[in-house]
């Protein structure tokens, strides 16, 4: 496994990324893998080097760029703190920048395979951010996931459900139980809009799960459904990406 870190140039300053790939039989497929709010952290490297040794080209942002350099997060009340202030400055068109730096930083990596679509997974705050991908880049991007998303359903005329409208990818929702940020009753708001908007796919709805159920390595960890959401999201790039 490759694994490497490189700053790129957003227009908006120095985005540090990480990289991971298989050393041979490249190029392969682009994914993207968006922080949760915790930030980029060991148990996420772990995740995203998991993920690329099934055959893809995930690529990390530190996505606080534009209001921190780039740090290893713990658990102070001050960290805390930290945390939920640079959140503010995490933004959809923001994302969208980041985007486009990321892609054409893969148009130069002969690891990378850019004429195959591209997927993304978004943690917490992030799964709002890959829907977004997939809407803007509606004939560019294959499949996306959403796990534990966060806040994808509020008043906001451009709350994430809303903007739904022309996405052709397929989409996957790890939906956790008793989660602040995603209530149970927006489960059916967000499934309605998306028949609504005729996008294809799947929720799986975790009532023993809590948010932040993905990552290992906390109290939040649930292992039976964080091995699921690995399951779906393979079978979804498997279909989509390839």
């Amino acid at each position: 496994m490759i694994e490497t870190r490189t700053d790129i140039d957003t227009g908006a300053g120095s985005m540090p990324t990480f990289i991971f790939h298989p050393e041979e039989d490249g190029p392969f497929p682009v994914v993207f893998y968006l922080m949760d709010a915790p930030s980029i952290r060991p148990a996420l490297m772990d995740m995203a080097s998991r993920l690329a040794t099934a055959g893809y080209y995930v690529m990390m942002p530190y996505l606080y760029y534009r209001k921190s350099a780039f740090k290893v997060f713990g658990q102070s009340d001050e960290e805390m703190h930290e945390r939920r202030e640079l959140m503010q400055s995490v933004t959809r068109d923001g994302a969208m920048q980041d985007a486009s730096a990321l892609w054409q930083h893969a148009q130069k990596d002969p690891n990378a395979n850019t004429a195959a679509k591209l997927g993304a997974v978004g943690f917490c705050m992030s799964g709002s951010l890959v829907l977004a991908l997939a809407q803007q880049w509606r004939d560019r991007v294959g499949g996306v996931a959403s796990i534990h998303g966060a806040w994808l359903v509020n008043d906001k005329q451009d709350s994430p459900h809303r903007r739904l409208q022309g996405i052709s990818a397929e989409v996957y929702f790890g939906w956790a139980d008793n989660d602040p940020t995603a209530p149970r009753e927006d489960l059916a708001t967000m499934r309605e809009a998306l028949q609504q908007a005729g996008v294809r796919h799947r929720i799986d709805f975790y009532e023993d799960a809590v948010h932040g159920y993905a990552p290992p390595g906390t109290e939040r960890y649930n292992r039976a459904a964080s091995e699921q959401h690995w399951e779906r999201v393979h079978a979804m790039f498997r279909r989509t990406l390839r």
